[in-house]
């Protein structure tokens, strides 16, 4: 006899559109500001902007403050909650707004995984600027529709306003909630750009190698009644390491991705003996080796037990996941070289850096201003690495962020116009 769905012993299905979170202890705000972050401030100025009477705003944050409001449940367009009022029995109060449609959508996948600083940010908890500007993820004044029990018929009232000025520290604590808010909940989410992950390092890689020479079988067996015929030649080297199988996950044997780990580290040095009789792991320090083996995994970071690579390795060297992040881009860009451009600014001999501005002007490129082995405009720039090869690196107008991007070039304006092609 089948056991009937959602009986006892069935495996209970997480719902990761719905997520409750406790009653948060009263807290007042040093400042006046509830939110700690851009995204969060955003949120509140959003029913700040629309509010009609600023005296019940500043009742409802007052409420806030004092842990007037319950656990707070949050769905796709709303956000929940029972909030306290001068009577006994508390108020049920929502904040509606509409879901992200699958265009806006579109347009937060795509821009999410084109660069891995967003993907960084992302699994940081950090939500960057651009990702905001292309899909529409804040709400806009009017977009968040209060609602209460209460008589009173303010727009907001005080019990909605504070249920607001509440949501607001979730959301410092994981932007995750404001997509859920806006209809997609985090292992959708991370799925998805876990898949989309995958498919552009596919296209980016190089094609297959060619099939290896094979010994027939009937060749083989007919040996013992003849002389066997000559070995084929030694196969030759591969052009890269191979990639291991797949490891289910089970309870009863170790976690699936240690042992890929464990496969691909095995590979990689095998494959190296075979070229050179060299350990290239040999000469590489802790933190280089940490981020080489990062490196290895194009989609580390985004599901939970690779963000727990990230994590650990990170930790383990006293390095934030998100410095492993950009190391990793670094090290993809160009190696152990790549790496040291990120992390060791220099003083270059004249010659090649004094040529770069002039070569870069007469490319129609704007003015680059130099420091030591770096030319750098507000969102691009250049650094020069001991190995003579101009590395690009990118970042949003005015942050100072900068991450490595597009391949290194001997030449200043080759190395930029590939890095501006990605």
């Amino acid at each position: 006899m089948t056991t009937p769905r959602g009986a006892r012993g069935a495996a209970p299905r997480h719902d990761d559109r719905r997520r409750s979170f406790p009653q948060v202890a009263p807290r007042e705000a040093p400042d006046g500001r509830f939110a700690a972050t851009w995204w969060g401030n955003a949120w509140v100025e959003a029913l700040e902007d629309t509010a009609l009477d600023p005296a019940r705003l500043a009742r409802g944050k007052a409420y806030a403050g004092r842990g007037h409001v319950d656990a707070i449940t949050v769905t796709p367009g709303r956000v929940v909650a029972y909030v306290h009022g001068s009577r006994a029995r508390p108020y049920r109060t929502e904040i509606r707004m509409r879901t992200l449609g699958d265009d806006g959508w579109e347009r937060f996948l795509d821009e999410a995984t084109a660069r891995p600083d967003h993907i960084a940010a992302l699994l940081d908890k950090d939500v960057p600027h651009a990702l905001e500007a292309v899909s529409g993820l804040l709400p806009a004044p009017g977009d968040l529709v209060p609602d209460c029990s209460c008589p009173d018929d303010g727009y907001p009232c005080k019990h909605a306003a504070a249920l607001c000025y509440q949501a607001a520290r979730l959301l410092d604590e994981d932007p995750f909630v404001l997509f859920l808010m806006r209809g997609r909940g985090e292992q959708e989410l991370l799925a998805e750009l876990t898949r989309r992950n995958a498919a552009l390092s596919a296209a980016e890689s190089t094609a297959a190698a060619p099939p290896m020479p094979t010994v027939p079988a009937r060749a083989v067996l007919a040996a013992t009644e003849r002389a066997a015929p000559p070995l084929p030649p030694p196969l030759p080297l591969p052009d890269r390491p191979g990639r291991p199988a797949v490891f289910p996950p089970d309870p009863e044997a170790p976690d699936p991705l240690a042992l890929d780990l464990l496969a691909s580290e095995a590979a990689v040095r095998a494959h190296a003996f075979l070229a050179t009789g060299l350990d290239p792991v040999a000469a590489l320090s802790p933190w280089q080796d940490a981020v080489r083996l990062a490196a290895a995994h194009p989609g580390s970071g985004l599901t939970a037990s690779t963000r727990a690579l990230y994590r650990d390795l990170a930790y383990a060297l006293d390095r934030t996941p998100t410095e492993l992040a950009r190391a990793v881009a670094a090290w993809r860009q160009g190696g152990a070289a790549g790496l040291a451009v990120l992390e060791e600014p220099w003083d270059p001999p004249a010659g090649p850096f004094d040529r770069a501005r002039p070569a870069l002007l007469a490319a129609d490129f704007p003015a680059f201003r130099p420091w030591r082995n770096r030319l750098s405009t507000e969102s691009l720039q250049l650094r020069l690495g001991r190995d003579g090869l101009w590395y690009g690196y990118e970042s949003d107008a005015g942050r100072e962020d900068w991450w490595p991007r597009g391949a290194p070039d001997p030449d200043p304006v080759g190395a930029l116009t590939d890095l501006l092609g990605h």
